[in-house]
């Protein structure tokens, strides 16, 4: 039997994680995350993750440091980190974007480390 589930998820009532992520939409295989207003900062530290992320920018700008390269990121680019890829963002200014991971990353509080 399929699974005829549908679910809608109000972001103005979406739970929020501890670095500043709204969790939107969630299934079994992928997630989805809303990074609102992320305000400009210094680089944190590289971080490497079990999932796949796969993203958007709907506004601001960030440096994604991926690997060694360094991709700009702008409104209406898109993104992929592979699973465990060394990577980390710089925000440029004020930004806005929703992430994509595969296999969800709120299972287990795996992106809360």
């Amino acid at each position: 039997m399929t699974d005829t589930t549908v679910q809608k998820i109000d972001s103005a009532h979406s739970p929020q994680g501890k670095m500043g992520q709204k969790y939107l939409a969630s299934g079994v295989h992928v997630s989805m995350r809303l990074w609102e207003n992320e305000q400009p900062d210094e680089s944190k530290p590289p971080t490497q993750r079990d999932y796949e992320t796969v993203g958007y920018v709907i506004a601001g700008r960030a440096e994604l440091h991926l690997e060694g390269q360094m991709v700009l990121l702008a409104p209406g680019d898109s993104w992929v980190v592979p699973k465990d890829a060394s990577h980390t963002y710089k925000i440029l200014e004020p930004f806005t974007a929703i992430e994509a991971t595969s296999p969800p990353a709120q299972a287990h509080s795996r992106d809360e480390a």
